[in-house]
């Protein structure tokens, strides 16, 4: 076990935070967000998806959500890339990887890109990504593009 590991410049208003994990023979307790942690700033939602190995899931933008990702089963490769005007990491792309074995919680605030793959053993068909997201979900407020999107300087392997 050990944390997630991120390369790239860490981009302006992104947090990476490892979380515990608590196990015993009989299975795990895996925390993820409390109201009384630094990242906290509201509730809206919670939900959780799943990516199988070897999937893209890319590019999505939200405009007033704030996401917290934490994956407690598989491994997934999440990719920002920061294009918001004023922002002292504009420009920047970062590579982030968590899962079981590298466990934390990753703040993404509003207006980065965003983009994971399914990643890890080949046991691990399908990796499940939780979100506790800073306002329920709205349909409006979601910006996509594909995952080869010219605009953002990044391609996946």
């Amino acid at each position: 076990m050990g944390e997630v590991i991120a390369t790239g410049p860490l981009i302006d208003g992104v947090t990476i935070r490892p979380l515990k994990r608590i196990g015993d023979d009989r299975g795990s307790v895996l925390h993820m967000v409390r109201a009384d942690g630094p990242e906290f700033e509201g509730f809206g939602e919670i939900y959780f998806s799943t990516v199988k190995r070897g999937t893209i899931k890319a590019w999505r933008r939200h405009k007033r959500m704030i996401q917290h990702f934490a994956v407690p089963s598989g491994e997934i490769l999440l990719v920002l890339f920061d294009d918001r005007p004023g922002s002292a990491t504009r420009g920047a792309v970062q590579e982030i990887r968590t899962g079981a074995d590298h466990y934390g919680l990753i703040r993404v605030p509003p207006g980065l890109w965003y983009g994971f793959r399914g990643e890890g053993a080949q046991s691990a068909a399908e990796s499940l990504i939780a979100n506790c997201a800073s306002i329920p979900h709205d349909p409006e407020e979601i910006e996509r593009l594909p995952e080869d999107a010219p605009q953002i300087p990044y391609r996946w392997g």
